[in-house]
């Protein structure tokens, strides 16, 4: 019996199917909501987060399965809908707590900031999410595994969860009366997005805004202040290695001024800014915000796309084959895409070192087609290798030819 696919072998083609819905209402709207290299950007970080995913999501699984084969009081019926309703609503009460701690606690924040480091929001930002995330948020569903929720409940509920917060990434949906009281609707979530005072740590909830209205955390869209998005310290790079890192580094240079092992945790449980400046406690005025920008030339941006519609089919494959991989093949299949998506951040920001990564990227892809003995798991036959081959260099010759050195050489801002 076969391997059951990864169900977000079947999402990638709707996800990017209704991204191009979206972009193209946009167009019609004459809506400023997409900036094609911050949604690449996005959708490298949503690459990215597969990948790390594979790894960090199967032993945050693993660690579930143990607590509920070994410390359960009770199983719940996998044959009930009102277990299943029930379970779907436990997993949105600990999603928000997870997310309202990810707001206010630094280890943490640290991993979720990247979903918030865009500056637009539109259905490539739902796609903007942490590679490392699942090292600690499996804490906050153990309860679950207590109270005997069984762990293919678990799992399916939680792809419901996940997917119901995709579609409120839009601009593009006013209010919606009634449910915006009940659900989390784009209305609602737009506020979690924002920078502007009343926006900051707001409307944390998956599916149901009601938690946010019981524990105080809610607020309403304003009408008359536009919402600003991103974050007070914006990340201003399209490098997803740097994006999931840079707070990260942060707290490091925060733990290493301490002194005292209690001094130092603290850093890492106290509030995002809670051991240094704070933007958040600043005054925001959203007419003088300006969102990062670089000027990549049309051709630049042309190649980016061309390369993300490849590390799709890549990324596929890899989820496929992923099951009867060796450890050493996926890691290096991984690599290799992680590697592909930092030149092209590199490549919009316009650094000679994206370019660079990118001709020693595809010198060595060529080099492991024509000698490897499979690609991505899978034994391809000598034509595909071949014209993996081909466009390889075909692709290094165009970038070390048309290519400019640097598309721009430093980053410009652009009015909010």
């Amino acid at each position: 019996m076969s391997e059951p696919l990864n169900p977000i072998v079947y999402a990638i083609p709707v996800f990017l199917a209704t991204i191009l819905i979206e972009a193209g209402f946009a167009w019609w709207r004459k809506a400023k909501v997409f900036d094609l290299a911050d949604s690449l950007t996005s959708l490298h970080f949503g690459v990215m987060s597969q990948l790390a995913g594979a790894v960090t999501k199967f032993a945050a699984f693993g660690i579930y399965v143990l607590v509920f084969d070994h410390l359960r009081v009770t199983t719940w019926s996998m044959n009930s809908l009102v277990a299943w309703t029930a379970a779907l609503i436990l997993y949105d009460f600990c999603y928000y707590w997870l997310h309202r701690m990810g707001h206010e606690v630094g280890v943490l924040w640290a991993a979720h900031v990247v979903h918030h480091s865009s500056e637009y929001y539109n259905l490539t930002t739902a796609l903007r999410q942490t590679s490392s995330g699942a090292l600690l948020g499996w804490i906050f569903y153990l309860p679950m595994a207590v109270m005997g929720v069984p762990p293919l409940m678990f799992v399916t509920v939680g792809l419901i969860d996940l997917l119901y917060q995709y579609w409120v990434h839009t601009e593009l949906v006013g209010r919606l009366g009634p449910l915006d009281r009940i659900l989390v609707t784009p209305s609602n979530h737009r506020v979690h997005h924002g920078q502007n005072d009343y926006c900051i740590d707001r409307n944390y909830g998956g599916i149901l805004i009601l938690w946010d209205r019981l524990f105080g955390t809610f607020v309403e869209e304003r009408e008359g202040e536009p919402v600003v998005y991103g974050v007070r310290k914006p990340l201003a790079s399209y490098n997803p290695i740097w994006g999931n890192l840079h707070f990260y580094s942060d707290l490091w240079d925060a733990v290493k001024r301490e002194r005292g092992l209690f001094a130092k945790l603290g850093v890492l449980l106290a509030p995002p800014g809670g051991w240094g400046h704070d933007p958040t406690k600043d005054g925001f005025d959203p007419q003088a915000f300006k969102r990062y920008a670089t000027a990549p030339t049309p051709a630049t941006l042309a190649y980016v796309v061309f390369q993300y519609a490849l590390i799709n089919i890549e990324l596929v494959l890899l989820l496929i084959a992923l099951p009867r991989m060796s450890s050493v093949e996926a890691t290096c299949d991984g690599l290799f895409m992680v590697a592909t998506m930092t030149a092209q951040g590199g490549l919009l920001e316009g650094r000679i070192w994206g370019k660079r990564l990118e001709q020693a990227r595809l010198f060595i892809g060529a080099g492991c087609a024509a000698f490897a003995p499979s690609l991505f798991g899978f034994d391809a036959p000598p034509m595909a290798r071949a014209g993996f081959v081909a466009l390889a260099l075909v692709c290094l010759t165009w970038l070390t030819t048309r290519l400019p050195a640097a598309s721009s050489s430093r980053a410009r801002t652009a009015n909010a």
